[in-house]
C-alpha cells in the first residue's frame, strides 16, 4: 500500500480505526512504556553494559509480540506493512508519537469510553 500523507498524519488518522477494543487499549498502555524503557536500554547499553542491549532486545520484543496478539480482537486490522523500513519506521513512531499523543488529545479515553 501507498501512503499519500507522510508517515506521523498518516498514523494518526489511520489509529482511532485500529484501537478501539478495550483488550488492546489496556495492552497498548502496559507495552508502550516497556518498548519505550527497552529502546533507552539499548541505547545506553554501549555506556553500561552489553546486556542491557539484550534485555532492551527482549523488552521490545515483548511488547510488539503483545501488541500484536492485541490487535487480533480489533474489528478492523492493522494496514499490512510496505517493507522492512515500514516496519520500523511505523513501530517507533507509534511507541515514542503516536500512541502517546493518542492518550494525551483524549481519544484513547473516547475510545475506552466508546468499548464499554
Amino acid at each position: 500500500m501507498r501512503r499519500e500523507q507522510p508517515l506521523l498524519s498518516w498514523q494518526w488518522n489511520e489509529y482511532p480505526n485500529g484501537h478501539r477494543d478495550r483488550r488492546n487499549l489496556v495492552l497498548h498502555v502496559l507495552t508502550v512504556p516497556l518498548f519505550e524503557a527497552g529502546t533507552v536500554a539499548l541505547v545506553a547499553a554501549p555506556f553500561v553494559s552489553g546486556w542491557l542491549a539484550l534485555a532492551g532486545l527482549v523488552a521490545m520484543a515483548t511488547a510488539m509480540a503483545l501488541q500484536g496478539r492485541g490487535h487480533r480482537g480489533e474489528a478492523t486490522p492493522p494496514i499490512p506493512f510496505a517493507g522492512p523500513l515500514d516496519v520500523v519506521a511505523r513501530i517507533f513512531v507509534e511507541q515514542w508519537v503516536t500512541f502517546p499523543r493518542y492518550v494525551a488529545s483524549g481519544r484513547f479515553a473516547a475510545a475506552w469510553r466508546a468499548s464499554g
